[in-house]
């Protein structure tokens, strides 16, 4: 009798591990895409996965749902270990009604972020959904708000990740956007409030899935997306590299490596980045892959707002967060897209404990109607929010130009942060030497005989006094200026300095950051 029992079971189990069936499998694999199984698989290590809720079904038998019944309900979901770390995974199963959310999908992956904040773990969701199950009406829009609440809940807790590796339409695209980082798969992953049917049917719009929300246009236009992976494969990968450097939760720290990379080591260099001209355009990256260790640094978000750069990096074995200015794009300057790119990585940075380094070169806010009238005053606010509000060890250099508010909100002294240094190739004023004469001695330069002769002397008058770090330094907003060269032990000796950091905000529910 018993013996009966445990064979029924394991029918159920290899009935529930065929998914929607055979033939849905083979039609999922001939798109050229995996099945929900195939990609946890992927992304974990061998056989640490457990699977929850694999005899989950629906309960509905409107449209003869009742006929449509089939074992996890349209999500696999369940722990496994990524390079030893436990973190939690759900994947909707697109073999089993095109992957559509029920009730019980939403009941199964609420349960799994429950037992991740609970745990503080890390939990990843990969989507490939036809959105809500219309069958099931508002039941299923309800397990959408509850997956949202989740996502609240477990934000600043717990790192949340995205893959969108097929569809997202409708409320399916909000939870993704409501995590911390977001994976798409070019050709396969697409994201739309409304697809492009409806935008022909009400705008008269004719435009592809992937124009409309492809994985370049995510991560190029929008910003939705932070990685923009070329096959499934890569995806798992980009998923694995940045779970490397996040820690398991906001009460612990990232995990540090020992490095064979000297902290001490010197680059002679680094200042033959730096052109002559003020004016000549140079490549931040190549700074940034100088000063960190086995000059690895693991870019975010880098088809989008190219003018500033963020990712991760380790310096002496300690995991930091850059943000940097990127003089070949926009000439480094700040703009809308730029402040909300740096401010959400700030604000990520500061919730889990990591420390940020951040490097100037900013001729300012961007000038112009478009972002004026596109809100440059609302938006480049968050900047300097996000930098106020982070308590983590926060390490600043000026490498050349910072000017006015851009040099206030890229992490000045006034902000509170912890460690301001500047290169002698440093520019920190109101604005630069050319602009501020034209404005003060627009009438001297004017009046004089030889126009260009007084203007070249002013303008040289102006950058001793003013255009150069020294000033700043006097003042104490800047704590040094550095050798070059000696810029990452400088930079790790302040880290070090900074590592039992302790800073408290005044007790409040929250604050107000102008979104």
């Amino acid at each position: 009798m018993n013996s009966e029992k445990v064979e029924v079971y394991s029918k159920k189990k290899e009935i529930s591990l065929q998914g929607g069936g055979k033939d849905r499998i083979e039609a999922q694999h001939e798109k050229g895409k995996l099945t929900a199984r195939e990609r946890i698989n992927l992304l974990l290590d061998e056989g640490t996965f457990v699977e929850v809720d694999p005899l989950v079904t629906h309960h509905y038998h409107e449209y003869d749902m009742q006929k449509k019944k089939f074992y996890t309900d349209g999500v696999v979901g369940g722990y496994g270990k990524v390079d030893g770390r436990q973190i939690f995974v759900f994947a909707y199963d697109f073999t089993v009604l095109g992957g559509t959310l029920s009730q019980m999908g939403a009941k199964k992956i609420t349960k799994l972020m429950d037992h991740a904040l609970r745990t503080g773990c890390p939990i990843i969701g990969i989507m490939d959904s036809g959105g809500a199950r219309i069958q099931e009406g508002i039941m299923s829009l309800d397990g959408f708000a509850d997956i949202f609440y989740h996502n609240q809940l477990a934000s600043g807790v717990i790192p949340q990740i995205t893959a969108s590796i097929g569809p997202s339409a409708g409320g399916s695209v909000y939870s993704p956007a409501m995590t911390d980082f977001v994976i798409m798969v070019e050709k396969a992953g697409t994201m739309f409030v409304t697809g492009p049917d409806v935008v022909k049917t009400v705008l008269g719009e004719e435009i592809s899935f992937d124009d409309l929300g492809g994985a370049m246009t995510h991560g190029s236009k929008s910003g939705v997306a932070h990685f923009v992976a070329q096959n499934e494969y890569e995806c798992m990968g980009y998923i694995r590299k940045l779970i490397s450097f996040l820690p398991q939760n906001n009460t612990e720290e990232p995990s540090r490596m020992t490095t064979d990379d000297d902290p001490n080591r010197l680059d002679p260099n680094l200042i033959k980045i730096i052109p002559e001209n003020p004016l000549q355009p140079y490549d931040m990256k190549e700074i940034i892959d100088s000063i960190v260790d086995n000059h690895e640094f693991f870019e975010i978000h880098e088809l989008f707002a190219p003018n500033i750069i963020i990712g991760y990096a380790r310096m002496n074995g300690r995991v930091v967060g850059i943000v940097a200015n990127q003089p070949l794009s926009l000439a480094g300057a700040l703009d809308i897209d730029s402040s909300n790119k740096a401010a959400r990585f700030i604000r990520f940075c500061d919730a889990f404990n990591i420390p940020i380094v951040t490097l100037v070169d900013t001729p300012g806010y961007m000038p112009g109607s478009n972002q004026e009238h596109n809100g440059i005053i609302r938006h480049g606010s968050k900047l300097l929010y996000a930098y106020c509000e982070a308590t983590v060890p926060r390490i600043t250099l000026v490498i050349g130009k910072a000017y006015g508010g851009a040099y206030i909100a890229m992490g000045s002294k006034n902000l509170r942060t912890d460690i301001n240094y500047a290169w002698p190739t440093a520019r920190c004023a109101v604005l630069g030497a050319e602009a501020a004469v034209k404005i003060m001695a627009r009438k001297d330069i004017a009046e004089s005989s030889d126009p260009e002769s007084t203007k070249k002397k002013l303008i040289d008058e102006f950058a001793e006094k003013f255009d150069n770090p020294y000033v700043a330094a006097s003042h104490g907003t800047v704590d040094n200026v550095i050798d070059p060269s000696e810029t990452r032990p400088m930079i790790i000796k302040a880290l070090e300095m900074l590592q039992n950091k302790r800073d408290k905000q005044l007790p409040r529910k929250h604050g107000n950051i102008n979104l």
